[in-house]
């Protein structure tokens, strides 16, 4: 068993900021890639950022310059620092990770449940 536990979302001003963390938990021998993906109603998911368990990050354009990946192994948790919030980063935001699992051959996608963000003035 996995989870992936989302925070830190919420309604702000733009120009604000908030930090999203995503806690990972569960029997877990590795953890690879992580990121987040936001989603609007009518619209599909789509990248923010993500970031390779050798510490590269890749940013949607949406994002660049704005927000920041990060992660914490020792924790198990990924955040996003988002800054600079604008009306259109208002989305449900998703947490993502490739987990190795004890006993299983293969890594396995799991996502969290999403933690809402409304930027408005």
């Amino acid at each position: 068993q996995v989870q992936l536990v989302e925070s830190g979302g919420g309604l702000v001003q733009p120009g604000g900021s908030l930090r999203l963390s995503c806690a990972i938990s569960g029997s877990i021998f590795s953890i690879n890639d992580m990121g987040w993906y936001r989603q609007v109603p009518g619209k599909e998911r789509e990248l923010v950022a993500r970031i390779t368990g050798g510490g590269i990050t890749t940013y949607a354009d949406s994002g660049k310059g704005r927000f920041t990946i990060s992660r914490d192994n020792a924790k198990n948790t990924v955040y996003l620092q988002m800054n600079s919030l604008k009306p259109e980063d208002t989305a449900v935001y998703y947490c993502y990770a490739r987990v190795g699992i004890w006993g299983s051959y293969q890594p396995t996608d799991y996502w969290g449940q999403g933690t809402q963000v409304t930027v408005s003035s």
